[in-house]
């Protein structure tokens, strides 16, 4: 078992203090002690209705053995006494077994806009209580409804389900969906649904922490969503998880589910567990916001914007330019970042990102006082722009060797296209002759705004919304009408499609066809620009939904870890990012998205936006080594990027350093370069 970090102790402290309570939400829950004759019952009421309630079985609920893959032998109990002690109500109960009682506490208050509770567990037997299981139970009372779990779930993945390698639930009655808490960056569940007075949501927020006396190893609480007929529920248990119609089994590989043991507790006399979790249930003013509101709550409860023992930004930079310099190939006319250490491609977008570093080091370069980065950087970009068209747009690998472009990746294409109309910008203001990159960005715009345009465009996902952004930074650069008509379109498509939740932003990237951030960002990235574009109010709103999403896998606590390379590091999660439901490690991506993220929160005035934003970029930096290369893939839960394991339980900790394609420092000097943009003091 292991013992809170530091950084966790500290939040938690500040939550039992009540000293990160900061305005309070509109349409704050209440408390209330309903009363079925002589039994208590427990409702989080908000808009006078009882949104989440108690189960009527009992408050309390505790499995007394194991069987059949899950807790068995249910036993509930209700509240014998309720009190009030300041600002808390109290409720107290036992449960009574032929081995000895439970003794139950519930302690409620209003705190950070919704309620705090501490369950207490007291085990009074005189031997120990073997193979049960603890839980927190609420449920909203006739709803099926649609859940997000930040990282895993999104309205039931209906993107990634066709690929049978992520977790799905519908909210139809049996449906189970219950992760380890680790494995939340916002620990928290949240369901949403239609009643006959319109749209509701709940959240249930949980202080996450590892199970005392657990049977696995490095057991945690789980926490999530399951159905009956009746109504849907929002669940904590001492350890069992499920998901996709099995129990017991966890999101390990990447193409799906392991067995994951008999997750139960073996309690000694004397014992005393608490958990402390915080219960919200609102109203919801449009189909897919509902999860919105609980975002905040977890901003306010973890407060993750301390940079703490972070690496500075000019270290970061200066590690990653050094690093850079060892992937430089120049031969003739031929110059540009290779993609890989060992092989001879320039990559356009993606995993590559060779136009990127193109626009980074033009920027950067003075601040580094590495003039000839400059000249790479032109160069780069000066090669690059002979990249070869084809009907739908241009190829996007070169190969040194053959001599010849290949492959067609619309995806890397928008990412490309916006890499040029940055560095044309900023070349411009520099007196670069920038002609040849406008000549490639013309066509490239020509091409695509063309395609968007025309009568029968249906883009399969969210990745064509890369293309938003450079349409309308073409349309500012050159004045083309047509490219900020079809940014506009891409935009609305993409809002009707995807805004309501039905259609999750999703396939953001090559590598999975899933709900994932990069789908959310693309899109976040599309709406903002077309709010900077034309002021126009619905952007915003679109923008704000997007990041959300974006924000849903941003790691909002410092996960404590097992022994491991992480561990080694004294690494902290906070401000690092989930990849998808389907690549379930984190990565350094979110340093791309972290310039938009501040934009916004500048829009806004939102601080909190603009200081996580920093924290998401400068958190990145701790695993750089003294080369400047880093891994790709941090294990903070139990998963691996491969389709086998032979130990779970040896999964959490680890870190995959060997993946180093350039993307992971490109995107450090790309964010850079925009936050030297942005007037960020990146140099002190």
């Amino acid at each position: 078992m292991f013992e809170p970090s530091l950084m966790q102790l500290a939040a938690m402290g500040a939550l039992m203090s009540g000293s990160v309570i900061q305005e309070v939400p509109v349409d704050t829950p209440e408390l209330r002690i309903a009363r079925d004759g002589q039994d208590h019952r427990v409702e989080i009421v908000a808009g006078g209705r009882a949104l989440l309630t108690s189960p009527v079985e009992g408050l309390w609920s505790i499995a007394c053995d194991w069987g059949d893959r899950w807790p068995a032998e249910w036993r509930h109990a209700k509240p014998s006494s309720v009190s009030h002690v300041g600002e808390w109500t109290i409720l107290e109960g036992t449960l009574e077994l032929p081995d000895g009682s439970w003794r139950l506490r519930d302690a409620y208050r209003p705190a950070c806009g919704v309620i705090q509770c501490t369950r207490r567990f007291e085990w009074t037997g005189k031997s120990t209580a073997q193979r049960c299981t603890l839980s927190v139970r609420y449920q909203a009372p006739g709803a099926k409804a649609q859940a997000l779990l930040p990282g895993i779930l999104y309205y039931g993945n209906p993107s990634g389900a066709r690929s049978g390698k992520v977790p799905v639930y519908g909210g139809k009655a049996g449906e189970e969906a219950i992760f380890e808490e680790h494995r939340y960056p916002m620990p928290f569940a949240c369901i949403e649904w239609r009643g006959e007075k319109g749209l509701s949501g709940a959240a249930l927020h949980s202080i996450p922490s590892p199970a005392p006396y657990g049977h696995v190893q490095d057991q945690w609480w789980s926490l999530g969503v399951r159905a009956s007929e009746a109504c849907s529920e929002l669940v904590l248990l001492s350890g069992p998880c499920a998901s996709n119609g099995k129990r017991s089994v966890i999101k390990a590989v990447q193409p799906g589910f392991v067995d994951y043991g008999e997750a139960y507790l073996d309690v000694p006399p004397g014992a005393v567990i608490e958990k402390t979790f915080y219960l919200d249930a609102f109203g919801v003013a449009r189909e897919g916001g509902a999860f919105q509101r609980p975002i905040r709550t977890s901003l306010r409860l973890f407060q993750p914007f301390s940079l703490h023992a972070l690496p500075r930004f000019d270290e970061i930079v200066r590690a990653k330019a050094r690093f850079a310099r060892t992937r430089w190939y120049e031969r003739g006319e031929v110059a540009g970042f290779k993609k890989f250490p060992d092989r001879d491609f320039l990559v356009l977008g993606w995993c590559g990102q060779a136009a990127s570093a193109g626009y980074a080091f033009g920027v950067l370069a003075k601040g580094l006082g590495e003039e000839d980065l400059a000249e790479m950087a032109r160069k780069s970009l000066d090669f690059l722009s002979g990249a070869a068209f084809y009907d739908g747009g241009f190829h996007t690998w070169y190969d040194i060797d053959k001599k010849t472009w290949n492959r067609k990746e619309i995806v890397s294409q928008g990412q490309a296209m916006l890499n040029f109309a940055l560095a044309i910008g900023a070349g411009r203001a520099r007196g670069v002759d920038t002609g040849r990159w406008e000549a490639f960005l013309r066509k490239a715009c020509d091409v695509h705004a063309d395609r968007i345009l025309a009568g029968g465009w249906r883009p399969v996902s969210t990745n064509e919304a890369f293309f938003i952004a450079p349409l309308c930074r073409a349309f500012e650069l050159f004045g083309e009408g047509k490219y900020k008509e079809a940014a506009v379109k891409a935009g609305r498509t993409y809002a009707e499609r995807h805004v309501s939740m039905r259609e999750p932003y999703w396939g953001g990237t090559l590598d999975a066809s899933c709900e994932d951030k990069e789908g959310a960002y693309a899109a976040l990235q599309g709406f903002l620009a077309l709010y900077e574009l034309t002021k126009g109010q619905e952007y915003l709103r679109w923008a704000e939904h997007a990041c959300d999403v974006v924000l849903t896998y941003v790691v909002a606590w410092d996960i404590d870890l097992p022994p491991g390379r992480l561990r080694d590091h004294g690494f902290r999660a906070t401000g690092w990012t989930v990849v998808s439901p389907q690549n379930q490690h984190i990565d350094v991506f979110g340093v791309l998205i972290a310039p938009e993220v501040y934009r916004l929160g500048r829009i806004l005035g939102e601080e909190d936006l603009q200081r996580l934003a920093i924290v998401m970029y400068r958190t990145c930096g701790q695993l750089i080594d003294p080369y400047g290369s880093q891994g790709e893939q941090p294990q903070h839960t139990n998963y691996a990027q491969r389709g086998k394991v032979e130990d779970v339980y040896a999964l959490r900790g680890g870190y995959q350093e060997h993946w180093t394609v350039f993307w992971i420092t490109a995107h450090f000097l790309n964010a850079a370069a925009q936050f030297e943009e942005l007037g960020v003091p990146i140099w002190r």
